[in-house]
C-alpha cells in the first residue's frame, strides 16, 4: 500500500482563493484537498469551488464540529453547496462538547450515512472516539501524532472496524508541515497553540510526545523522509504552514511539496 498524500489549508481562505489553489493541488499530483472548518469559514463553499475547477481531486472537510453544525444542518448545507458526493469526504468531530461527545458524533455519523453517499470520517483523539469511528464510520482522521503512534492507532482501528463494517476503515492523518524555513516560527506558534488546549494537552501528555515533534519535517529528516515514515496510514494530509498564510504562500507550498515528494 502506498500512502496517498493530500494538502490541507484553512477554509477561511475563501472560495475564490480555493478556485486558484485547487487546480494547482491536482496538477501537482496530490490525492485530495482538505479544508478546515471554522466559525467564519464554511469548507463546503470552498470545496464546491474546487469541484468546479478540478476533475478527480478528492474533496474533504477537516473537521466540521457537530456541536456547532448538527448533522441535519450539515446535510442541508451540503445539498445547497452542490459538492459532488462521489468525491467528498465529510470529516466531523465533537467540537467543544465535553459531555456525551462520543454519543453525539456517533448519532451524527449514523444520520449522515443514511442521507449521503459521501464518505464519513471521524476526527478522533481519545480511544473511545477512535473505536466508535472505526466501528461506525468510513474511517478516522487522526492528528498531531508521530509516526510510531500513528501506526499503532491505525492498526488498532483496523482491527476494531473490520468486523463491524466488512471492510477496514480508512485512516487519514493531519500533519502540520513546512517547506520553507521562513515558516518555522509560524509552525512553532501553531504547535504551542494546540499544546495549550486542554484536550490536546491531555492527549500529548497521555502519549508522552510534544506537539512540535509531530510536525514535518522532523529533526534530521527532509520532507520526503518524514512523509515516508507515515506508511501505516492510508492518507497523509500535509496541513500547509507558511510564513504568512497568503494565497501566494500556499501556492508556493503546493509547488515545492510536489517537487520534494515527486508527486
Amino acid at each position: 500500500m502506498r500512502t496517498e498524500v493530500s494538502i490541507g489549508v484553512p477554509g477561511s481562505i475563501g472560495p475564490e482563493a480555493v478556485r486558484v489553489l485547487a487546480p494547482r493541488v491536482e496538477a501537482a499530483g496530490f490525492a485530495g484537498l482538505w479544508l478546515n472548518d471554522g466559525a467564519a469559514a464554511d469548507p463546503l463553499l470552498g470545496l464546491a469551488a474546487a469541484a468546479e475547477v478540478t476533475t478527480h481531486l478528492r474533496l474533504a472537510t477537516g473537521v466540521v464540529p457537530v456541536d456547532r453544525r448538527p448533522a441535519p444542518q450539515l446535510f442541508a448545507d451540503l445539498q445547497r453547496s452542490g459538492v459532488p458526493e462521489a468525491r467528498l469526504t465529510l470529516g466531523i468531530g465533537s467540537g467543544q462538547l465535553r459531555q456525551g461527545a462520543v454519543d453525539a458524533v456517533a448519532s451524527a455519523v449514523g444520520w449522515l450515512r443514511e442521507m449521503t453517499t459521501a464518505a464519513i470520517m471521524v476526527g478522533a483523539l481519545g480511544p473511545r472516539m477512535r473505536r466508535m469511528g472505526a466501528e461506525r464510520s468510513d474511517g478516522l482522521l487522526l492528528s498531531w501524532l508521530p509516526p510510531e503512534v500513528a501506526a499503532a492507532q491505525a492498526e488498532e482501528a483496523r482491527r476494531q472496524g473490520e468486523p463491524a463494517q466488512g471492510e477496514q476503515p480508512r485512516i487519514a492523518l493531519y500533519a502540520r508541515a513546512i517547506v520553507d524555513e521562513a515558516a518555522r516560527p509560524a509552525l512553532e506558534r501553531e504547535a504551542a497553540q494546540y499544546a495549550s488546549y486542554p484536550t490536546y494537552a491531555a492527549n500529548f501528555a497521555r502519549l508522552g510526545v510534544a506537539a512540535i515533534d509531530t510536525t514535518l519535517p522532523r529533526s534530521g529528516e527532509d520532507l520526503a523522509a518524514g512523509v515516508a515514515a507515515y506508511e501505516a496510514v492510508d492518507e497523509l494530509v500535509l496541513r500547509a504552514i507558511t510564513p504568512t498564510g497568503s494565497l501566494d504562500d500556499l501556492l508556493a507550498f503546493v509547488d515545492r511539496a510536489g517537487e520534494l515528494l515527486g508527486e
